[in-house]
């Protein structure tokens, strides 16, 4: 079924809570509403939104915003592990569904905001996994050739949060099922994230249990944005090399002694660098501007802390964010939410 709406409040639409509009929202149940629409008759542009999770409007969007709400439970082949899910069922449900069918795969992933459509476009990841690691196949109206088309993960040039579906691909497929390779057997992710800690004591793991320690980190680390709006983690964590690297630990011990040490992760022979030490070490954590917030708890969130922060108080406070890490440590932040 196809709805239309015009002149559509977007405020619940988006976690942020900006309150936007855009021309005409229109929403799709099923891959054969997508051979009906009309493309040439929407306004435009069109953006497919999911969730609405990782986005920052900065005002009213002129064309029209596309929702793929196809749902329905996930369809499992137990015997090749692939569960195929339909584009706009909500990501951690999906990943409630594998735990209790005790399937490896997803559990490190769980609470992160969004549609499982959106999973494959974002590579949305978290404590040592990206969904990269688990996709299997992508299944998509192409508006370019007027046809569904199957896409290999392979081919979509993955990397950290972004995808050809980012880039080069961008408005050109939309996503209906997705289909993720699970595991019956143990695959635990435990070195990121204060994870083995939290397990501790703990003699026999289940996706279920990884599930709910991954759900009580981040409960305690990140807002709920059923109460306060925020688009998730706003920066990506920066990459370095290592020379870099080591100018970044003698800012470090300059201003906190010889003993400071600098969170960091090998990747390969590069060094990353949470985004959220640097603007902590910066002085923005709590740091406000109007109604925007930079979160007390985890200082790689911007919330709307009073409900009403407008995009301008939003981006300030990134801007002054990204000068002031810039001026420190020499590294340009990269925001990981799109900004329309």
């Amino acid at each position: 079924m196809i709805t239309r709406t015009a002149d559509f409040d977007l405020s619940t639409r988006n976690t942020f809570r900006m309150k936007v509009r855009c021309a005409l929202f229109v929403e799709i149940t099923a891959e054969e509403d997508l051979q009906e629409l009309d493309f040439a008759s929407l306004p435009k542009p069109l953006m497919v939104m999911g969730g609405g999770s990782n986005l920052l409007f900065r005002g009213d969007f002129p064309g029209t915003v596309l929702h793929v709400a196809i749902t329905g439970a996930p369809a499992w082949d137990p015997g090749s592990g692939l569960v195929t899910v339909g584009a706009g069922v909500v990501f951690d449900a999906f990943c409630d569904w594998a735990a209790q069918k005790d399937l490896w795969g997803p559990e490190n992933l769980s609470l992160i905001p969004g549609e499982c459509g959106a999973s494959a476009v974002q590579n949305i990841g978290a404590y040592g996994v990206e969904v990269k690691d688990i996709l299997a196949d992508i299944r998509a109206w192409d508006t370019l050739e007027g046809k569904f088309v199957h896409i290999s993960p392979s081919h979509c040039a993955y990397g950290y949060r972004t995808s050809l579906f980012k880039t080069d691909w961008k408005g050109r497929y939309i996503i209906t099922y997705v289909t993720y390779r699970l595991s019956a057997d143990p695959r635990p992710v435990l070195d990121y994230g204060g994870i083995r800690k939290a397990l501790e004591g703990q003699e026999v793991l289940s996706p279920r249990l990884i599930r709910d320690t991954i759900i009580g980190i981040r409960n305690a680390k990140l807002p709920d944005p059923a109460v306060t709006g925020s688009a998730g983690s706003f920066f990506c964590n920066p990459v370095v090399d290592k020379a870099h690297f080591e100018r970044i630990v003698s800012i470090a011990k300059e201003d906190n002694g010889q003993d400071c040490k600098v969170p960091h992760f090998e990747v390969g022979d590069r060094i990353k660098v949470p985004a959220a030490w640097m603007i902590e070490q910066c002085g923005f954590k709590g740091k406000a501007n109007g109604g925007a917030r930079v979160y007390r708890n985890q200082p790689l969130v911007i919330v709307n802390e009073s409900g009403d922060a407008t995009p301008d108080e939003i981006v300030a406070l990134e801007n002054a964010i990204i000068r002031a890490v810039e001026a420190k440590y020499g590294v340009t932040l990269h925001p990981e939410v799109e900004h329309i």
